[in-house]
């Protein structure tokens, strides 16, 4: 079985987020995309402390796309630096983690 890893990514709001995700299921780069809006960043920007309002996006994926998933992620988000942090996962639902996988494969 492959190995499945979850995608953590900030974004400005629900517009970015559904586009995001919607532009990775369709290149079959992830499974699945959860949005998970008001979330609250503090963090330090250009020397300065920042406070935004921003939407999280949880996206599922195959460990053998992650490096083109990241790509694009890079390449569609609206920041100069985009938040985008792989973690990967120890254990799971055996018919989830398939379907993951299944998900992320090239449509024959």
């Amino acid at each position: 079985m492959r190995e499945a890893r979850v995608v953590l990514v900030t974004v400005p709001d629900g517009e970015v987020a559904a586009q995001l995700c919607r532009a990775l299921l369709e290149e079959r780069l992830v499974a699945c995309g959860n949005v998970v809006p008001g979330v609250t960043s503090i963090y330090r920007w250009q020397g300065k402390t920042k406070e935004e309002t921003e939407q999280l996006v949880i996206l599922k994926t195959g460990d053998d796309v992650l490096p083109r998933l990241l790509r694009r992620v890079a390449e569609l988000h609206p920041y100069d630096v985009p938040e985008i942090l792989a973690l990967p996962v120890v254990a799971g639902h055996p018919e989830y983690l398939e379907w993951v996988g299944r998900s992320t494969e090239p449509e024959s």
